[in-house]
């Protein structure tokens, strides 16, 4: 037999190249994959059972402590290895309030002290773990705990907010001001009278609060008597309750506690929860708990040995590789079982691969089957996967009972958010009918719109409206009165910006899909021209209540056409087919839509036709409308389900604003 010598050296070479390679899609085969759904600590009185997946380590060790900061360690003890990469230690007797670290050794070097991943409650700053009994942090009635049924994603009106936001303003007539249990405060009112909290939110017509992330998060100091702010997006430890929301984020259990007061007390209100959920980055990457227990295994780098940075935040996450994918879905039933989540919002879910988000689908509905599950579509920068199987908006068809974000309609209605004097449809700006024509067909194929036209999209990216999310602001950038103001304030007054304000929201509201808020945007709400606010103090980002009563007329509305969007089927179609067969664009004229929608055939519609017209022009506008007679149930002005007036043959609609008119 003849050695092909110059064949074995060019393969040792392969060999070589691809074991320097970090590449992730590769990674994964070099570690076993642990199948057990026991990693973390599992407590009892009699017991305590620790377990670690670091597959690399050559040693580790369990250290105890005695407090959450500071102080020497009490106790060190080795855990043994198990199978598949798992490690393991048993403790006998009641370890409860005891706090704990993992230290792991590979290639002879000591690892940082971490919490583990699977950590579930933790000290001050998520330095140490802690040993609790979860079922001691459940409030008076858990048992019975839950949230409302969704029949369908379309019948969500998503209200967005953060937890110290709500609660924050010195005059929230709430007591405990950024913690998770000021949504628990009863009957609150501002020193004016106006109402606060849950119960104004409530009588808004909305269905589901999405919190911004309230997981444990690194940028908070939460050493501090008063800590300095941030939005929350740098996540540490993913299945603890955030330490700065609570009354004592030394104690593990009480913030487990308070998050589910929180959570119950909007449940009694008969609203859903939307956890705003950040799996596609961590804080950093040295000291987190990924990198100290498996370094280089849950992030993914380029093929030059870099970190990949797909979410302009210094790394990203591999969600392909078997055992963060494990993770992932692992920690949201975690969070859907233990703290009753209804639902939740993925942070840069362009960065997420396609098959991990549909496993993580079909996982929480054997739990949940109306779980609502949505994302961004995008990403911040380039990855090392090739866009084909990203959960990005273009790949929302591949994606099943995931909605993604409409930019196209968000931008549409106010211009780009990346060009703050851009104007958008209701600000006057020209040629952008068709991509609010696609907002109002949520995405899905339509024939009547140009696509060549559509301002980000040249073909539908979705293939339903429970799958495509509309709005037109939320936490990131201006809020959508400071935009109208930044990209109008200086030709147009108030009253002009208002009218604008009214017209976006207006046709966020009546456009098909699932409707998303920014919180307070029904009361013109504003952080001071500030875009970027995810740092800025509390007088900036807390909600003022009082402006509710400044800008009565623009609440008023809004909760009127909300109830109108709530109790009409016309408003959440639930296919694309039925978009197509019911709704007919007439009219094709410059800063003016006006759309037919037939709900003759839908079930529990008492409406057989709606004409919906937006009128953008700094004139009225005249249309013709179609035989019989015509009640209109909004202008300008006013909303009423029950009819404003009775008209035939033609209609003036005011200068920038919505109008409803149907026929029974």
């Amino acid at each position: 037999m003849k050695i092909n010598y110059y064949l074995i050296i060019a393969l040792l070479l392969i060999v070589a190249s691809c074991s320097e390679n970090k590449d992730s899609t590769t990674m994964e085969d070099q570690y076993p994959v642990y199948s057990g759904d026991d990693l973390g600590l599992t407590y009892s009185e009699d017991k305590s059972i620790f377990k670690l997946w670091a597959p690399t380590a050559e040693k580790v060790d369990l250290i105890f402590y005695d407090k959450d900061i500071g102080s020497e360690e009490i106790d060190r003890y080795p855990m043994k290895p198990i199978q598949s990469g798992a490690w393991e230690f048993i403790y006998e007797g009641d370890a409860k309030g005891k706090y704990y670290t993992y230290q792991v050794t590979v290639d002879d070097v000591e690892m940082q002290e971490v919490p583990g991943p699977y950590a579930k409650a933790v000290g001050r700053n998520g330095e140490r773990a802690q040993v609790i009994d979860l079922k001691e942090t459940n409030p008076e009635g858990w048992e019975n705990d839950k949230g409302p049924v969704l029949e369908r994603p379309v019948d969500a009106v998503i209200y967005e907010i953060h937890v110290r936001d709500f609660s924050k303003h010195p005059e929230s007539g709430m007591e405990n001001k950024g913690k998770f249990i000021a949504f628990a405060e009863e009957n609150t009112s501002t020193p004016s009278g106006a109402p606060s909290g849950l119960n104004y939110i409530k009588d808004l017509g909305v269905t589901h609060l999405h919190i911004l992330p309230f997981f444990d998060f690194a940028s908070i100091d939460e050493t501090l008597d008063k800590p300095n702010y941030n939005w929350g997006y740098d996540p540490i430890n993913y299945n603890v309750p955030e330490g700065s929301y609570s009354t004592d984020p030394s104690d593990g259990a009480i913030r487990v506690k308070e998050a589910k007061q929180m959570i119950k007390a909007i449940h009694d209100k008969g609203m859903g929860v939307i956890m705003d959920v950040v799996y596609n980055h961590t804080h950093s990457v040295d000291g987190m708990s990924f990198n100290e227990t498996v370094p280089e295994y849950y992030y993914r780098y380029n093929k030059d040995g870099s970190l990949s940075d797909a979410a302009a935040c210094g790394n990203e996450t591999a969600s392909e590789k078997p055992m963060m994918r494990k993770f992932m879905i692992e920690s949201l039933k975690y969070w859907m079982t233990e703290y009753h989540i209804d639902g939740f919002r993925f942070d840069l879910m362009g960065i997420h691969d396609i098959e991990t988000m549909n496993q993580i689908s079909s996982e929480l509905r054997k739990i949940k089957p109306d779980v609502l599950l949505y994302g961004e579509g995008w990403k911040a920068g380039s990855s090392p996967l090739p866009d084909s199987v990203l959960a990005l908006k273009a790949n929302t068809k591949e994606l099943v009972g995931i909605a993604a974000f409409s930019d196209d309609m968000r931008d549409g209605i106010k211009g780009s958010v990346f060009e703050v004097e851009e104007k958008g449809f209701v600000s006057g700006a020209e040629d952008l009918e068709e991509s609010i024509k696609f907002g109002v067909t949520a995405a899905t194929k339509h024939e009547n719109i140009d696509y060549k036209k559509v301002n980000y999209s040249n073909s539908p990216w979705s293939d339903s409206p429970l799958k495509t999310v509309n709005y037109v602001s939320c936490h990131d950038n201006n809020t959508l009165f400071d935009r109208l103001n930044l990209s109008n304030g200086e030709e147009d007054n108030e009253e002009e910006i208002l009218a604008m304000h009214k017209l976006a929201l207006s046709m966020v509201i009546t456009s098909q899909g699932i409707t998303f808020l920014h919180a307070g945007s029904e009361m013109a709400r504003t952080k001071d021209g500030v875009e970027n606010s995810f740092e800025s103090p509390d007088s900036i980002n807390q909600i003022d209540w009082d402006r509710q009563m400044k800008y009565e007329g623009l609440k008023d509305y809004i909760v009127k056409l909300l109830k109108v969007h709530n109790s009409h089927p016309v408003f959440r179609l639930q296919s694309q087919k039925v978009i197509n067969e019911s709704i007919k664009f007439h009219l094709d004229e410059d800063n003016a839509i006006v759309f037919e929608i037939d709900g003759s055939e839908l079930e529990n519609e008492e409406w057989d036709k709606v004409i919906v017209i937006y009128n953008a022009r700094r004139e009225p506008l005249q249309f013709d409308l179609p035989e019989g007679d015509w009640k209109v149930i909004a202008n300008k002005e006013k909303v009423e389900e029950a009819g404003i007036e009775t008209i035939s043959g033609s209609v003036e609609v005011e200068d920038i604003s919505l109008m409803i008119l149907v026929r029974e």
